[in-house]
């Protein structure tokens, strides 16, 4: 990394000299340590490598490290530099312009769907050196983050921030995005409030950040902490718009304008087009920050090809009206909330295309064999990824088990996994003998893999089971890592973190 430093001697420009010391910080980016932050184990440890060594380059890149690095590290680097000027090392030309910028307008080029937006920030360094920073902020790829239960991450409504890229050709730039939001119908192009827009960019990085292995540009790290320092100076007070609340009657009111409406007249089974509507408001207010009435094309293919068949149980009339409702949906809510025709079709021809994808993707568990009462009693909420994390969870749901004490025989085959008292009795049959201590245990975390709280619990257990770990002693292992992070959900990450890379039993 001081060898990469050596750029900045070279360099006359504060923009240059900051690009590349983002490019510096962004290498350990995302990465993850077993203990500790990385930021602490990596970036401070860089911290004091540059003081021991003394250099030019080390001197110029603590100076940039000092404007671009997180709190912890831009302290140490400060004091580190000053020590090093102390000492005599020579500063680079730049060092008293190094984050001396001025903001000054926002803008936003969004698709006409509300998929995602460019977001472009403008900034001198007092008046010379104009520049654009470009960041992409993407809400279906959030909606996805939270729709995979990633519970590390928080829930704004302004996505998460996939890009981000500079230009000096400011003009240029924005003439661009004005000609698209003129020329193109799908395309819209607006200015911002700088405060909202700090606001709404620091919710997005901070969902970025929170996201284990975020779906990013392959070269975002290199600009993660310009991006960060752009914007914060940006001006303070604005306000991240906040998802609206639909109840459950707000819902229903919803569902039955749609099914009177004349765009819903030709569907048939009115039974399983109810089922499905609910379905997909409940898809928009939960996964697409309380906006059911939108669509677009990539929203529509997340539904029918990711979100249905990993989450949701449905029937067999289900799953064949399902493409059709989404299709009179899209025309219903298209025409509700402004969407050009050509956005309508655009949407409507995603959905057709995804209907014979559709019918592939969707795995219904009976197809496989599996006994569909069976099913039924671990999937009473219709949750369908939930499947494998429960069955792993109570594998023994028929037979007969004996009571102790005498107290006779329950068959199993009648117990409801659901409900407490029966769940208590299946870890019994599976544990004969047990103290209640270890029945508590195990009992804890069955509720937790039930309810997949947190994700990372049942993502732990499939990489033992993959490296070779028997059943029992993952269960073992993941009681002790409960126990001792007991309600911390942080720690509970890092240890799970931990404990999937945990090496193959010999």
């Amino acid at each position: 990394m001081l060898r990469h430093a050596r750029e900045l001697l070279a360099v006359r420009s504060p923009l240059d000299a900051e690009l590349i010391v983002s490019e510096i910080l962004g290498s350990w980016w995302g990465h993850r340590v077993a203990d500790g932050d990385v930021e602490q184990v990596i970036g401070e440890s860089l911290v004091d490598h540059a003081r021991h060594a003394g250099t030019p380059a080390a001197l110029a890149l603590l100076t940039g490290m000092a404007y671009l690095g997180t709190p912890r590290q831009a302290a140490k680097a400060e004091r580190a530099a000053l020590e090093l000027m102390g000492r005599g090392v020579a500063r680079p030309g730049w060092a008293d312009r190094i984050g001396m910028v001025t903001p000054e307008e926002c803008f936003v080029s969004r698709d006409v769907y509300d998929d995602q937006d460019s977001v472009v920030c403008t900034y001198t360094y007092g008046g010379a050196e104009r520049h654009a920073l470009v960041v992409l902020v993407d809400r279906n790829k959030a909606g996805a983050v939270r729709q995979h239960g990633d519970l590390s991450a928080r829930a704004p409504s302004s996505g998460m921030v996939r890009d981000a890229w500079v230009s000096s050709q400011v003009d240029k730039l924005l003439d661009h995005c004005r000609r698209e939001g003129r020329d193109n119908p799908l395309m819209r192009f607006e200015q911002l409030d700088p405060r909202d827009t700090k606001a709404m960019l620091r919710s997005a990085l901070a969902l970025t950040d929170e996201t284990d292995d975020p779906p990013v540009n392959e070269n975002f790290g290199s600009y993660h902490a310009f991006v960060r320092a752009r914007v914060g100076v940006l001006p303070p007070g604005g306000r991240t718009p906040q998802p609206p609340m639909y109840g459950r009657d707000r819902r229903a009111t919803i569902a039955a304008r749609f099914l009177a409406s004349s765009e819903a007249e030709d569907l048939s089974d009115r039974s399983a087009a109810s089922h499905c509507v609910d379905r997909i408001i409940d898809y928009g207010c939960a996964h697409d920050f309380g906006r059911p009435l939108r669509v677009s094309p990539i929203k529509c293919e997340m539904f029918l090809l990711d979100w249905l068949p990993r989450k949701v149980l449905l029937s067999a009339s289900e799953q064949e009206a399902v493409p059709h409702v989404l299709a009179a949906w899209v025309r219903w809510a298209g025409k509700r909330t402004g969407l050009p025709e050509e956005g309508v079709r655009a949407t409507l021809d995603a959905v057709w295309d995804a209907t014979a994808k559709f019918a592939e993707a969707y795995r219904d568990p009976s197809a496989f064999g599996l006994d569909r009462d069976l099913v039924d009693r671990l999937l009473p909420d219709g949750e369908m990824e939930a499947l494998p994390r429960r069955a792993f969870a109570l594998p023994f749901l028929s037979g007969t088990h004996r009571r102790s004490g005498g107290h006779g025989s329950v068959d199993l085959s009648a117990l409801d996994p659901a409900d407490t008292a029966d769940r208590r009795i299946m870890l019994e049959f599976e544990h004969p003998g047990a103290a209640e201590e270890h029945l508590d245990a195990h009992e804890r975390l069955t509720v937790r893999l039930w309810n997949g709280d947190p994700p990372q619990l049942w993502e732990t257990a499939q990489a033992l089971l993959d490296v070779g770990f028997e059943r029992h002693e993952i269960l073992h292992r993941l009681i002790e890592v409960l126990d001792r992070c007991g309600h911390d959900a942080r720690e509970l990450r890092k240890a799970l973190r931990v404990l999937r890379h945990e090496a193959p039993p010999e």
